[in-house]
This record gives C-alpha cells, structure tokens and sequence, in this order.
C-alpha cells in the first residue's frame, strides 16, 4: 500500500498455472513461479479497475510521495526480460533500469521517485561480487562502487544484508559493507572437523551470546556512504561501534555513533544499562571523534540535529551535546527536578521517566518525572518549566500525546519538532483512584490542564485524523470490552463503531476492586480483588492468591477468557465460586522472598477477617518470578492448601551461573541488579543467596505442589523445576512436575494450553472444593502411556 497517495495498490499472488498435458518429454517446460523465480507483480487502479501486470518478480518497492513503482524481475524467457524496472502510474510508461541476468538485492527507490539504488551481480564469477548501482530520471545508470574501490577496507565487501537509503536534500547512498566471509576448505572431510566451541575468558562478548546471535551476525553489516555528487565513498560505520545513527535524515556532515566494547565483559554481571563511549562521525572522512566516555546510557539527537541528548542514571540527570560548539550540558538536576524512577526497588541504577518530545528548532526538551510534564532549555538558560502544573498535586501521571509524530511514524517520516503554538493533547492516569482521562493544554497559557473526558475506565493513545480534529480510541474496564469508538469534538460525545464482544452478556461476569491493607512492615499496599459474580457475603468462598510484582494500577484493563499460557484465567475462576486475589509487592533489597511474605500475609490475613473468606481452602499461583515466590510462602506458612509454582527458581546458587537460552546471557546480572534482587554476588553475601532459596528449607513445605516446567526453557533453567521436585520426592511431600515436551517457558500450542488449565483446575479443585482426585494426579501417567492417556478421569 502507497504511504502518502492513493488510487492504486500493488500485491503479489501466486498464479494458478495449468498444466500443459500436450508436452513431450523432451520439450522446455515453462517457467514456473517460485520464491527465487518471482511471482506476478499485479498493479490495481482502484478507480476503474484496471491491472497492470509485470511477471516473475522478486522485489519492488513504491516510492512514498509519487506515484511510481520499481521492481525486479527475473523475466519470462520470451519478451520481458530479467533486471531492474521503473514504472510511471501516471503515465503507464515502464523504463528499463538495468537489464541483465543475475542477483539483485536492496531495491531502493527515494521519497520523490526519481533516483533509484540497489545492489547488483551481473557477471559470471567464481564468487558472488555485488555492485552498487544508481540511476536518476536525468542519466542512465551508473555502477558507483564494486570491491576494487580504493575507499573499501581491504578484505571487504559490499553488502547484500545492509540496507539502502537516500539522505533526504543531499545526494548521498547510504549502504552496507561487510567483511568478506572465509570460504569453507573443502579438502577436509566433515568428519575430520572437531565439533567444539572455545570459551576464552576475556573475550567481550560471552561465548554462549555468540552462539546466540551467530546468524545475525554473520548477516551483520557496517555503514558506508556514497557522495553522489563527488563520486566518492566513505566507510563510516567500524567493527568497535555498537550502533550508529545518521542525524538529519543523513544530510548533516556528522554522524552519532556509540560503543559498549571497552565494558562488554562487566555487562555480563551488570546487565543494564549499559556503559558506553560516544563518537562523532565525519560523513565526508569517516574520521570519528570521542565527544562522552563511559556513560551508562545511549545517545540520541534532537530533530533538527543541534543536540545530541540523554539520560545519565548516575547522577539521574538529562544531558545535551551542542555539537556545533562541541560543548555538553546538564540540563536538569534531581534537587529540582526528578526525572528517575520514584519507585525504583530493583538493586540497578534507576530508569528515567522518558521524554516528550522536542519542541521546532530544537527550542527545548519535553521530560516527565513521575507526574507532570516539563519544558526544558538544551542549554540550561532557564530552569525547567512544568507545564502541566498540577499531576503530582493530584497524583495524576500525565503523558502527552504526540499525534503529529505518531502519523509521521506510521508514514515511516522522521521525527518533527512539537509545534508550541497547538493545542497539546495528554494522557492521564489518577495513581490513587486509577481513573484514566484525556486532556488539552497549552504551551502558551499557563493553566492546568482541561479535562476532556475521565472516568473508572482505562484509555488507549487515541489516533487522530491527519486533517480534522476526529479521533479513535478505546474504552474498557473489567466488565467493559474495548471497542472502537469515534469522537469528533474533544470526546465530548462519542459514537461506538464496533461491538467485538457481543457473547459476554450471555456470561456470568465477576467484578474487579481495589483492596487495601497494611504490610507487615508497615507499609500501605494495594491489590485486585475479584469476585464472583451474584457475590454473597454471608457465604464462604475459595480463594487463589495470584500475582508477579504490581497489578493494582491496572484495575480497570479488560481480561477476556482465555486458556492462558501460565497464569490462572480470573473469569474461569470467579464464575466457578472463587475469589481471586493479586497483591502488590515492594521489595527490600536482599530480600526478595520475605519481602513477598510481608506484603501477601497479611493482605490474606485481614481478608479472612472480612468473614467471606474459607480460611481452609485457599490457594497461590504464581509463574516464573511469581512461581519463586509462591515456592519461597511454602516454607514459610502452611496456610495454603494448595500451590502451583510454574518454572520457579528455587536455587539461586545453581541458577546464579547459569545460561538464559533466549539471549545466552549469563544469569548472574539478574541476582546482582535486576528481578531477583539480591543485590551482590554470591561471593560477597553467599548468606542472601541461601535465605532466599526454597530448595535448602524445601523440608518444612507440608503444601501440595504442582509445579509446571518444561526442558527447553529459555528463560528458567528447566534443572531448577527438576531440583525442587527432586527435592520434594525425596521428602515424600506430595507433588506432581508437568513438563511440556514442545514447550518453552511456557506452552504457546493451543492443545497444551488448554491442558494445562484442565490440570491446573482439577488440582485447584480437589484442594478448594473437595473434588474428586482425577486419574492423573492418584497414580500419573506412566511413559509408555503418555501418547494414549490423559488420566482427566476420575477413577472409583
């Protein structure tokens, strides 16, 4: 589909070609589309219905604002021959770029639809060389760079993974180079070839990472620029850089690059974020320039590329880099101005709240801190203005909504400056009520802003038409599905132009409220309580504890049923007779089991008092981080009469050094910084490790437990499910392990969701309700029998 005009669309569908029974055996069999043969390009005039069609091809691309296409086409061995097209729409006239048999890659054609570049081999050779081509509406095409050009390192080559593009007012190519891969020595048998892997201790990157992103990397490429109008090219982009970015669309002389190298091994304890060196780049040498060392952060640059700005959470502070007059700035301070994370309780430097956006000519940074939203000068002339005045007042998080740049997005423009003089849209979320609401302000009157529409619901960021004050958004709560509804006066009145969820009248429907008590350390903490539907006080009710971290601020977040990859479905439950109940957690560094015991204790506790509550029959449920957790209570109370623990870590000593198959990053950063929170290594607190391990007081659980942990789990090693249910049948405690055989973290095919579900109920149901034991957990299912049995039944 055309981004910026209309009246045409391009598609490809796969010809159902009839076989030709009048061919002998010696006869030329026709051409045949396929993937490397290309498929029928077929170009629709949406005003008459008339299809222009180009055969066998393999590529094409639409230029954004003009009515125009280019594409490749292998031919039809008859009169369309193989190369490189460009067809006019308007005028119905085709012109032949190229026309050559070979290997095309990285068809790229400009905004305007007049320059084309792409990545060609045309010639018999005993290696693929791909060539880089150019063409304009005024000349032929030209090829502007092969292998034996004096600027390309030696040992390297063009790119057919690297992407093309065209700055946007001056004539330059950007493009991908690369190291010439090694070519296999095909005088050594496979067979004489050790299949080994080498882990060398100061290597910067962890070898099981490699492994991880070998693919990607042998795909990597490494910016280049070809300057039209010099005939020149530059490498720009080395083997040291993390990343690069060009700054104006590619039509600044500089270019802003970073590289994590020098800190790559202490990532592997520290995670995030990241140390790293910031460079210029000279789009005309490819000469670089140190301009920031060791920032733990990545740099980004203003719209007009005046600045290039970030966020340093050492010191929790917003920085500007004038790069004209090579001069950095700290822009805000956290004496006046917080812009890191309030609530930050991970053992990690904090993370900032984001920013807004620039406002035109790169006058000023838009920040956020936990509430309002702030004006803020690159250059520290002035201090920061909050203009929004009144959101940590009201406990209202207000966040703008940038419609301009969010359609520029779906265009694929760059980034414009926030104009000041038009009315700013916000987003608002009441911390305390967690009522969510639209609102306008201005840049220029200094007033609160006015509340548009605000209720016991959750919004999303509306789309706004490109021309005309017409907005989409939705609407929900817990009992509220979100449709689409239209407002065309500052959703004053709204129209509802979808209804998707029409079958959940026919359903009993639970309710969702918040729930408040106090933590065994004193402190106020909130969660979600949800009840069944035709709720009885008077009567006492199941309850499962279910939670992660923090829920409460989504209370009003529409749950459709569903058979969930890991976590209890709250309408199956609650319209089956139970109470469910989710708890916010705050942790204490150290100590993140107990800190879980202080916060659902006691919540448990004063629900019990409320008299609805069967103190006998209540559950936990809880999933990797959550499934810790729910593992860590076990040991510490026998209130629970039933726990499903999903991929749980309950040896942080044997997890500690173990590989996350997703990334093949070493576990070690999360213990030290992140989720588990232990804050120091084993070495330094070995006692922190032990305390908060199930596994070494797994002794004292008295509570049934069915832990689900499957063996190609890329995020929870799966020995750590095999350990606790080990250590379990040691003890002779009662437990059953589901293990997934086709599943990672969690089950994602539909029929091993469901099943899990199915267990999950009958186990909760057997605790909670008195039901029958099914077949499954009495005896199990042996292994021969695993493709025959699924033991649900009952048996008498």
């Amino acid at each position: 589909m055309p981004k910026k005009w209309d009246g045409w669309i391009a598609y490809q569908i796969k010809t159902n070609i009839v076989k030709d029974t009048t061919l002998n055996e010696n006869d030329k069999k026709p051409k045949t589309e396929s993937h490397d043969n290309g498929f029928t390009l077929n170009i629709r005039n949406l005003s008459n219905g008339e299809v222009k069609k180009f055969p066998f091809v393999t590529d094409y691309v639409l230029a954004k604002e003009a009515k125009s296409i280019a594409f490749v086409s292998t031919g039809d061995d008859e009169d369309f021959k193989p190369g490189v097209y460009f067809y006019d729409l308007k005028t119905q006239h085709t012109t032949k770029i190229l026309i050559a048999k070979g290997t095309y890659k990285q068809l790229t054609l400009n905004d305007s639809g007049t320059k084309i570049a792409f990545l060609a081999d045309t010639v018999k050779r005993k290696t693929k060389e791909l060539d880089l081509y150019y063409w304009n509406r005024e000349d032929t095409v030209k090829k502007v760079v092969n292998n034996e050009n004096v600027n390309l390192k030696e040992g390297w080559t063009l790119s057919e993974n690297g992407e093309i593009t065209f700055s946007k007012k001056t004539n330059r190519i950007f493009f991908g180079t690369a190291p010439i891969k090694p070519d296999k020595d095909t005088t050594i048998l496979d067979e004489e070839i050790p299949q080994l892997d080498i882990w060398h201790w100061n290597e910067p990157i962890l070898h099981s990472q490699q492994l991880n992103t070998k693919a990607d990397d042998f795909k990597k490429s490494y910016l280049a620029v070809y300057h039209i109008d010099e005939n020149k090219m530059v490498q720009l982009e080395n083997e040291s850089f993390s990343g690069i970015k060009s700054i104006e669309n590619g039509d600044a002389d500089l270019l802003l690059a970073w590289s994590n190298l020098p800190y790559a091994v202490q990532t592997m304890w520290e995670g995030d974020p990241e140390h790293n060196d910031f460079y210029l780049v000279n789009v005309f040498t490819g000469e670089t320039q140190l301009i920031k060392k060791d920032c733990r952060s990545i740099p980004d640059f203003s719209p007009e590329g005046k600045y290039i700005f970030w966020y340093n959470p050492v010191d929790t502070s917003w920085n500007t880099f004038n790069i004209k007059e090579l001069k950095e700035y700290k822009i805000t301070d956290p004496a006046l101005l917080q812009c890191a994370d309030e609530l930050n309780d991970i053992p990690n430097l904090p993370g900032e709240y984001g920013t807004a956006g620039w406002l035109k000519n790169d006058d000023a940074l838009l920040v956020y801190d936990r509430f309002d939203i702030w004006k803020v000068n690159p250059e520290k002339n002035t201090k920061p203005v909050n203009i929004t005045l009144n959101g940590r007042k009201n406990k209202i998080v207000y966040r703008l909504m940038d419609f301009e740049n969010a359609n520029r997005y779906l265009t694929g423009d760059p980034v414009e400056g926030i104009d000041p003089t038009k009315i700013l849209y916000i987003k608002g979320h009441n911390e305390i009520t967690r009522e969510e609401g639209y609102y306008k302000s201005s840049l220029i009157n200094k007033k609160t802003p006015i509340e548009l529409m605000a209720g016991k619901f959750a919004l999303n960021r509306p789309l706004k038409a490109k021309n005309a004050d017409v907005f989409v958004f939705t609407k929900e709560s817990f009992e509220e599905f979100p449709d689409v509804l239209i407002s065309e006066n500052d959703f004053k009145k709204n129209r509802k132009i979808s209804d998707v969820n029409p079958q959940q009248k026919n359903f009993l429907w639970g309710t969702k409220e918040l729930y408040s008590w106090i933590s065994l350390d004193g402190k106020k903490l909130d969660g979600l309580l949800i009840k069944p539907a035709n709720f009885d006080p008077n009567k006492k009710y199941p309850m499962i504890v279910n939670f992660y971290e923090r829920a409460s601020q989504h209370i009003f977040d529409h749950q459709i049923p569903e058979a969930h990859r890991s976590t209890i479905d709250y309408h199956y439950y609650s319209s089956n007779g139970y109470v469910i109940f989710n708890p916010d957690i705050y942790y204490k560094e150290g100590y993140p089991g107990e800190s879980a015991f202080n916060c659902v204790m006691p919540g448990i506790t004063k629900l019990i008092s409320e008299g609805f509550i069967d103190k006998d029959h209540i559950a936990a449920q809880g999933h990797s981080w959550g499934g810790y957790q729910v593992a860590y209570l076990a040991t510490r109370t026998n209130l629970f009469a039933a726990i499903e623990s999903g991929a749980p870590v309950v040896n942080m000593y044997s997890a500690y050094g173990g590989i996350r198959l997703w990334t093949g990053r070493n576990r070690s950063f999360q213990y030290e910084h992140t989720q588990s929170r232990i804050g120091k290594s084993i070495w330094e607190s070995p006692l922190r490790y032990l305390e908060n391990s199930p596994i070494f007081t797994a002794d004292k659980i008295e509570t049934p437990m069915l832990i689900m942990h499957n063996e190609d789990d890329g995020a929870v090693p799966f020995s750590q499910g095999i350990e606790f249910f080990i250590a379990l049948r040691r003890m002779g405690k009662q437990a059953w392990l589901l293990n997934y055989n086709e599943a990672d973290h969690w089950p994602t095919k539909i029929h091993d969701k469901y099943d899990f579900q199915i267990r999950m109920a009958q186990f909760f149901d057997h605790y909670l309700k008195d039901a029958p034991m099914p077949l499954w957990m009495q005896e199990g299912i042996p292994a021969i029998n695993k493709e025959f049995e699924m033991g649900y039944e009952i048996k008498n």
